[in-house]
């Protein structure tokens, strides 16, 4: 258990790098946590939060409740999901509207070292973990080629939106953003906190918890009954989110948004060469190859300092 202040600084720095993830359409939350090594305490802490607690907390044994959920560690990473989510939102929605392939190729490259990073975890692969690796190489290729919705943006639906999306941020390889988009909520809970409209925000979140108390129980169930076959699983959803990441797309078909502006509704994949016969623009190959290798990078970096820890 982490007890430094060495410790709690680092989780915070973990936990603000998977709310920067979580902010991009295709990236999890909890690929980050993953390979940063602290998924399992997550989940462990998460699940926790139980009647025990309550009846803790009405019994005034407040000291007894923090130390049953874990309390400085979720506040440690929460803390940092929470200021990188608040801090970021700006830049990220700046990055995606005006550089998108540059944050696609980056990506790109940290997904492929993270699903080798989960792919190790399975000790011996074979025909059931093929097969479930599969299935989520499938199912995550499946929910990445719907098209986006726009939703109406009334407020019982930023509750909804919350638990759905939050089981999808701490699943690797399925992007609680892009659950946000299919959903057609991304671009209302981005500008409700920009705009700190904290009663939006608050039922977003008040959603995120209720979501994430029942999601992490059956996720810890999955783990502890069928470790290695989860594993393979969690695998597949990061080789089939590539699908939403690739850096060059073709938009095929549009519609406009509630505010008035037109966003693309179906995209397709195409090559390098293709997109700069399409648009006229560089392809800039060079540099987005540069940007998958740091992102390959990024994690091999962070494997590495996780098992110094």
């Amino acid at each position: 258990m982490a007890d430094s202040k060495r410790d709690y600084i680092w989780l915070f720095f973990k936990g603000a790098g998977m709310g920067a993830a979580d902010l991009v359409p295709g990236v999890s939350g909890g690929t980050v946590a993953f390979i940063t090594g602290i998924y399992a305490r997550l989940l462990a802490a998460i699940k926790s939060v139980d009647v025990t607690v309550l009846k803790m907390i009405l019994k005034g044994q407040i000291k007894e409740a923090w130390s049953h959920i874990d309390g400085n560690f979720l506040l440690a990473v929460f803390g940092g999901l929470f200021t990188s989510a608040l801090a970021l939102s700006k830049i990220i929605a700046y990055l995606l509207e005006h550089h998108q392939t540059f944050v696609w190729s980056f990506f790109f490259g940290l997904i492929i070292a993270s699903f080798v990073y989960i792919a190790k975890q399975v000790k011996r692969w074979q025909l059931q973990h093929i097969v479930s690796c599969t299935l989520g190489v499938i199912i995550a290729v499946m929910i990445t080629s719907l098209s986006p919705a726009e939703a109406q943006a009334q407020p019982w639906f930023y509750f909804a939106a919350g638990s759905i999306a939050i089981c999808a941020m701490i699943l690797p390889g399925i992007s609680g953003s892009f659950i946000l988009l299919l959903l057609g909520m991304y671009g209302h809970v981005l500008t409700a906190v920009n705009e700190r409209e904290f009663m939006l925000i608050g039922l977003f979140l008040l959603g995120c918890v209720c979501g994430l108390m029942i999601f992490s129980r059956f996720l810890s169930w999955l783990l502890a009954r069928f470790e290695q076959v989860t594993f393979a699983l969690l695998a597949g959803f990061l080789i089939g989110s590539l699908n939403m990441l690739w850096p060059w797309k073709k938009v095929v078909s549009t519609y406009v948004n509630s505010s008035g502006v037109e966003k693309p509704l179906t995209q397709k994949n195409i090559s390098p060469m293709e997109f700069s016969q399409l648009t006229g623009q560089d392809a800039q190959l060079g540099i987005c190859i540069a940007l998958a290798v740091f992102g390959l990078c990024l994690i091999l970096a962070l494997d590495k300092l996780s098992h110094q820890d």
